[in-house]
């Protein structure tokens, strides 16, 4: 799978795009036909706590899973966006399990 990282308005460090890489990889454990993913992300208010949001879209056959989390780190809100996509990728494949 390829896994695109946009940093909106800064330049994110190679370690954390390599934890997002990580994160975002794994999700081939549970669905091995994702195509490719498109991480964003952006600072919104920067004087503020959870100011950290993290955008991933991941195009499957047929059909483009989202999940947008705010946190207060990059790290948090990755983990939790992919926790979010990993519950719609099995959503996903019961659906398609149900139609075979």
């Amino acid at each position: 799978m390829q896994v695109k990282v946009h940093s909106i308005q800064f330049s994110a460090d190679q370690k954390l795009v390599n934890f997002i890489n990580q994160k975002v990889n794994k999700l081939n454990l549970f669905f091995d036909n994702i195509i490719v993913s498109q991480v964003f992300l952006k600072i919104i208010r920067a004087n503020s706590n959870n100011n950290k949001l993290v955008e991933i879209k991941i195009n499957v056959p047929g059909k483009e899973l989202f999940a947008k989390k705010k946190c207060q780190s990059f790290e948090e809100a990755t983990d939790e966006a992919v926790a979010a996509l990993r519950r719609q990728i099995n959503k996903h494949k019961g659906k398609l399990l149900e139609k075979s």
